[in-house]
Protein backbone atom coordinates (compact mmCIF):
# COMPACT_ATOMS: atom_id res chain seq x y z
CA UNK A 1 0.00 0.00 0.00
CA UNK A 2 1.25 3.45 -0.93
CA UNK A 3 1.90 5.92 1.85
CA UNK A 4 0.65 9.48 1.73
CA UNK A 5 4.25 10.55 1.06
CA UNK A 6 4.39 8.31 -2.04
CA UNK A 7 1.16 9.85 -3.40
CA UNK A 8 2.74 13.28 -3.24
CA UNK A 9 5.57 12.06 -5.45
CA UNK A 10 5.39 11.07 -9.08
CA UNK A 11 2.08 9.21 -8.80
CA UNK A 12 0.53 12.16 -7.02
CA UNK A 13 1.89 14.54 -9.65
CA UNK A 14 0.64 12.27 -12.45
CA UNK A 15 -2.80 12.14 -10.83
CA UNK A 16 -2.88 15.94 -10.55
CA UNK A 17 -1.69 16.26 -14.15
CA UNK A 18 -4.51 14.02 -15.42
CA UNK A 19 -7.03 16.01 -13.38
CA UNK A 20 -5.73 19.24 -14.94
CA UNK A 21 -5.82 17.71 -18.43
CA UNK A 22 -9.47 16.79 -17.92
CA UNK A 23 -10.18 20.31 -16.66
CA UNK A 24 -8.36 21.74 -19.68
CA UNK A 25 -10.40 19.51 -21.99
CA UNK A 26 -13.65 20.67 -20.43
CA UNK A 27 -12.66 24.36 -20.61
CA UNK A 28 -11.56 24.07 -24.25
CA UNK A 29 -14.72 22.15 -25.21
CA UNK A 30 -16.95 24.71 -23.46
CA UNK A 31 -15.22 27.59 -25.20
CA UNK A 32 -15.42 25.84 -28.56
CA UNK A 33 -19.09 24.98 -28.11
CA UNK A 34 -19.88 28.57 -27.08
CA UNK A 35 -18.17 30.04 -30.15
CA UNK A 36 -19.62 27.45 -32.54
CA UNK A 37 -23.13 28.04 -31.16
CA UNK A 38 -22.78 31.72 -32.12
CA UNK A 39 -22.25 30.51 -35.69
CA UNK A 40 -25.01 27.91 -35.58
CA UNK A 41 -22.48 25.10 -35.96
CA UNK A 42 -21.97 21.79 -34.21
CA UNK A 43 -18.53 20.34 -33.56
CA UNK A 44 -19.12 17.78 -36.32
CA UNK A 45 -19.93 20.48 -38.88
CA UNK A 46 -16.97 22.53 -37.72
CA UNK A 47 -14.69 19.52 -38.12
CA UNK A 48 -15.82 19.11 -41.75
CA UNK A 49 -14.96 22.76 -42.42
CA UNK A 50 -11.61 22.44 -40.65
CA UNK A 51 -10.65 19.27 -42.52
CA UNK A 52 -11.52 20.84 -45.85
CA UNK A 53 -9.55 23.95 -44.91
CA UNK A 54 -6.48 21.91 -43.95
CA UNK A 55 -6.67 19.19 -46.59
CA UNK A 56 -8.59 20.66 -49.50
CA UNK A 57 -11.55 19.17 -51.36
CA UNK A 58 -12.36 15.51 -50.70
CA UNK A 59 -15.01 12.98 -51.53
CA UNK A 60 -17.77 12.28 -49.06
CA UNK A 61 -16.39 8.76 -48.70
CA UNK A 62 -13.02 10.18 -47.65
CA UNK A 63 -14.79 12.47 -45.17
CA UNK A 64 -16.71 9.51 -43.79
CA UNK A 65 -13.47 7.61 -43.20
CA UNK A 66 -11.69 10.63 -41.70
CA UNK A 67 -14.58 11.40 -39.35
CA UNK A 68 -15.13 7.72 -38.46
CA UNK A 69 -18.83 7.94 -39.22
CA UNK A 70 -21.28 6.51 -41.73
CA UNK A 71 -21.60 7.91 -45.24
CA UNK A 72 -25.22 8.77 -44.39
CA UNK A 73 -24.05 10.90 -41.47
CA UNK A 74 -21.59 12.73 -43.73
CA UNK A 75 -24.38 13.35 -46.25
CA UNK A 76 -26.37 15.06 -43.50
CA UNK A 77 -23.41 17.15 -42.41
CA UNK A 78 -22.59 18.21 -45.96
CA UNK A 79 -26.26 18.92 -46.76
CA UNK A 80 -26.51 21.23 -43.74
CA UNK A 81 -23.24 23.00 -44.52
CA UNK A 82 -24.25 23.37 -48.16
CA UNK A 83 -27.57 24.93 -47.10
CA UNK A 84 -25.68 27.54 -45.07
CA UNK A 85 -23.33 28.29 -47.97
CA UNK A 86 -20.16 27.06 -46.29
CA UNK A 87 -19.45 24.07 -48.56
CA UNK A 88 -20.35 23.03 -52.09
CA UNK A 89 -20.38 19.78 -53.99
CA UNK A 90 -18.40 19.77 -57.23
CA UNK A 91 -17.77 17.20 -59.93
CA UNK A 92 -14.60 15.21 -59.41
CA UNK A 93 -12.10 16.15 -62.15
CA UNK A 94 -11.03 12.56 -62.91
CA UNK A 95 -13.77 10.29 -61.55
CA UNK A 96 -17.18 11.06 -62.99
CA UNK A 97 -18.84 8.82 -60.37
CA UNK A 98 -17.44 10.85 -57.49
CA UNK A 99 -18.32 14.24 -56.06
CA UNK A 100 -15.91 16.47 -54.20
CA UNK A 101 -16.87 18.49 -51.16
CA UNK A 102 -15.14 21.85 -51.15
CA UNK A 103 -15.26 25.03 -49.12
CA UNK A 104 -17.05 28.03 -50.55
CA UNK A 105 -15.61 31.50 -50.16
CA UNK A 106 -17.69 31.91 -46.99
CA UNK A 107 -16.37 28.59 -45.64
CA UNK A 108 -12.80 29.56 -46.43
CA UNK A 109 -13.24 32.95 -44.74
CA UNK A 110 -14.68 31.25 -41.66
CA UNK A 111 -11.80 28.76 -41.45
CA UNK A 112 -9.28 31.58 -41.87
CA UNK A 113 -10.91 33.45 -39.00
CA UNK A 114 -10.48 30.29 -36.90
CA UNK A 115 -6.77 30.34 -37.77
CA UNK A 116 -6.62 33.90 -36.43
CA UNK A 117 -8.47 32.78 -33.32
CA UNK A 118 -5.95 29.98 -32.77
CA UNK A 119 -3.09 32.45 -33.00
CA UNK A 120 -4.80 34.75 -30.51
CA UNK A 121 -5.48 31.87 -28.11
CA UNK A 122 -1.83 30.78 -28.36
CA UNK A 123 -0.77 34.31 -27.52
CA UNK A 124 -3.21 34.54 -24.60
CA UNK A 125 -2.09 31.20 -23.15
CA UNK A 126 1.67 31.22 -23.74
CA UNK A 127 2.97 34.79 -24.12
CA UNK A 128 4.28 34.98 -20.55
CA UNK A 129 6.24 31.72 -20.92
CA UNK A 130 9.73 31.45 -22.37
CA UNK A 131 10.24 29.61 -25.63
CA UNK A 132 12.01 26.84 -23.67
CA UNK A 133 9.01 26.48 -21.33
CA UNK A 134 6.62 26.23 -24.28
CA UNK A 135 8.88 23.72 -26.05
CA UNK A 136 9.15 21.61 -22.88
CA UNK A 137 5.37 21.69 -22.42
CA UNK A 138 4.86 20.77 -26.06
CA UNK A 139 7.34 17.88 -25.91
CA UNK A 140 5.56 16.37 -22.91
CA UNK A 141 2.15 16.94 -24.46
CA UNK A 142 3.23 15.29 -27.72
CA UNK A 143 4.35 12.18 -25.81
CA UNK A 144 1.03 12.04 -23.96
CA UNK A 145 -1.00 12.50 -27.14
CA UNK A 146 1.06 9.79 -28.87
CA UNK A 147 0.30 7.38 -26.00
CA UNK A 148 -3.41 8.15 -26.17
CA UNK A 149 -3.43 7.72 -29.96
CA UNK A 150 -1.61 4.40 -29.63
CA UNK A 151 -4.03 3.17 -26.97
CA UNK A 152 -6.92 4.09 -29.27
CA UNK A 153 -5.29 2.50 -32.32
CA UNK A 154 -5.07 5.88 -34.08
CA UNK A 155 -2.05 6.65 -36.19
Amino acid sequence: MKSLHDMRGIEGAAHRAVARLFELGVLLAQGMDRELAKLGLSRARAEVIWRLHRGGPVTQRALSEALHCTPRNVTGLVDALEETGLVARRKHPTDRRATLVTLTEAGTNLAQSWDSGYRQLASDLFDDLSEDEVESFLAGLERIVARLRSAEGIS
